[in-house]
């Protein structure tokens, strides 16, 4: 028994040298894409990005609690509007607050997660003209500070869990805007608006 106790404890205290070294190496910036082409409208793009009334239509993370509490705070739409969440274990607690919209080309928030571990990031929507559509990108970026780099490259696939629920989420949306072609863009604000850039990888 003393052995085998002996060998794990070996073994651990490998694993721990192992991820501090490698912690040295791995990056600790993490970036994640994922683009589909939509064929309708800006107009009807733009709206279902740009108001978080809209954004629970066709977000992935409803199918894993769909008792899922929301919350929405200042004007829908516009720099500043928050967006909160609070769920069960799959989908934790968190907020996205809308940071910069530049109309019918990019849209930044600033992701905030609290449970089941505090974390912020940048999430960026991005419109390009793509044949008879647009192509929307969903972009993801956070940082993990050293040795926590480490672990969230070689033990968790963080790559595999974004690609399905991106994936889910823009089908969700193609589906939503392709279906709905009447929509006009008269009560949008076509004009640059903006929150003054945070560091979102504190």
């Amino acid at each position: 028994m003393k052995t085998f106790l002996k060998f794990i404890g070996i073994v651990i205290l490998l694993t721990i040298v192992f991820v501090l070294v490698a912690g040295l190496f791995i990056p600790q910036k993490y970036h994640f894409e994922k683009s589909i082409t939509i064929n309708t409208s800006k107009e009807e793009i733009w709206k279902n990005i740009t108001l978080f009334s809209n954004y629970e239509k066709w977000e992935p993370w409803a199918a894993h609690d769909p008792k899922m509490q929301r919350t929405i705070t200042g004007a829908d739409g516009a720099p500043g509007a928050t967006y909160s969440w609070h769920g069960n274990d799959k989908v934790g607690s968190g907020s996205q607050t809308f940071i910069e919209l530049a109309p019918y080309d990019h849209v930044n928030i600033a992701l905030q997660f609290k449970e089941p571990m505090q974390r912020n990031a940048l999430v960026t929507y991005t419109l390009k003209p793509d044949g008879k559509g647009y192509k929307v990108t969903w972009a993801f970026d956070t940082k993990f500070h050293y040795p926590l780099n480490a672990v969230m490259n070689l033990f968790i696939s963080m790559d595999k869990n974004l690609n399905n629920d991106f994936s889910t989420g823009l089908a969700n949306l193609k589906k939503l805007c392709e279906s709905n072609a009447t929509y006009t863009a008269s009560n949008l604000n076509t004009t640059f608006i903006s929150l003054k850039k945070i560091d979102t990888f504190n």
